[in-house]
């Protein structure tokens, strides 16, 4: 039952849109020493992990050859698209350090 749920985790949209924002940050994969870098499963009992219907609230605990830590997101549902859109991803390390790797407002300020 506990790999069928972390199966369920990994394969969901809104776990994926925070993996694809980490693969592409330089800055997040040079401070973990990726490549390789390494995804493991989620504390199923961490209170920090929150998904409903309308919002994903995840800790995804992350490492490379460097560093180790924790892939912070947070991803809301649009109910009429069926569709997951990303709002949030900071890498904290175990040192307490973070890297912002995707933000909503810090994209459209850009734009």
């Amino acid at each position: 039952m506990y790999y069928l749920i972390q199966q369920n985790f990994a394969k969901s949209e809104y776990y994926k849109l925070a993996i694809e924002e980490l693969k592409k940050n330089d800055v997040a994969l040079a401070a973990l020493g990726a490549p390789p870098l390494h995804i493991r499963n989620i504390k199923l009992t961490d209170r920090n992990n929150r998904v409903d219907g309308i919002s994903a609230r995840i800790k995804i605990p992350v490492c490379g050859n460097k560093s180790t830590g924790y892939l912070h997101t947070y991803c809301i549902r649009d109910t009429v698209q069926k569709r997951w859109f990303l709002q949030e991803a900071i890498l904290q390390f175990l040192d307490g350090q973070e890297v912002s790797v995707y933000s909503v407002n810090k994209d459209e300020d850009q734009s």
